[in-house]
């Protein structure tokens, strides 16, 4: 008789190979412990170890569901080129978007806008004491009606003062987004720093992103910056793991 560990490599290896596609239902439990000759408590513990590593999830009336493989490529940064938003009315989160084939609506990108106190991390990024004023402009990022993502962006309050980047009207802040504010504001992005990390969600994160059991997110930090070193820009995205395939095209250095 095989283990539940056992049984999970033989649905993994089927979904791997097409037998089920993605977005297809497994067959009903009681028909997979007949195929594997195993009881429905092996079954549904070899479900779950397949839950948690992101191949399958319950759909309530549906049963269990392949999910599907990552549908967007989040760029690395050819995302950022000049070309893009100082030259044209592409931001990053459209470039993505046109990178994977899909068109973008306004509505994608929702907007709330607030003077916050700078926590410890935000303040230590600008060199501010914690507590002091900076606007927040908080996004949530959608593809086709589903989230893809949240990215909150702050700002020191006198870069942003008065400009599109306090608007909460919903999408981009203009053409060329808010990189094309900062320049017009004297404050032309040069140069900035990524940090991503993995981790299992905050129960508020799981429910804005709408996210299965067992997904974790990608956590994005990043700091932009004037040619001369004045940071204009921190940011914090979290990614439903599952909906992004990460792409970075560089040259090697010397």
């Amino acid at each position: 008789m095989s283990g539940y560990r056992e049984v999970a490599a033989g649905l993994r290896e089927a979904i791997n190979e097409g037998e089920y596609r993605p977005g297809a239902t497994l067959p009903k439990q009681d028909e997979l412990a007949e195929r594997y000759g195993v009881n429905i408590k092996t079954i549904r513990q070899a479900v779950g170890l397949l839950e948690a590593e992101g191949l399958v999830t319950a759909i309530r009336r549906r049963g269990t569901v392949v999910r599907e493989r990552p549908p967007l490529r989040r760029l690395g940064t050819e995302r950022y080129s000049k070309k893009k938003w100082k030259y044209g009315d592409t931001v990053a989160f459209i470039a993505d978007r046109e990178a994977s084939g899909r068109a973008w609506e306004r509505t994608d990108q929702t907007q709330s806008v607030e003077l916050v106190a700078a926590d410890p991390e935000v303040a230590e990024a600008f060199g501010l004491e914690p507590g002091l004023p900076v606007y927040e402009r908080a996004r949530i990022v959608r593809d086709a009606g589903q989230p893809t993502h949240t990215l909150t962006s702050y700002y020191r309050r006198e870069h942003v003062e008065g400009t599109p980047l306090v608007d909460a009207t919903p999408g981009p802040a203009g053409p060329g987004g808010g990189f094309a504010v900062l320049t017009l504001q004297g404050y032309e992005p040069d140069h900035m720093s990524e940090t991503i990390f993995a981790r299992m969600p905050t129960p508020e994160e799981s429910e804005m992103l709408e996210l299965p059991a067992g997904e974790p997110v990608m956590v994005l930090t990043r700091r932009t910056y004037t040619a001369d070193d004045l940071l204009v820009e921190f940011a914090r995205g979290v990614h439903a793991a599952s909906r992004f395939s990460w792409t970075y095209n560089f040259t090697l250095p010397e």
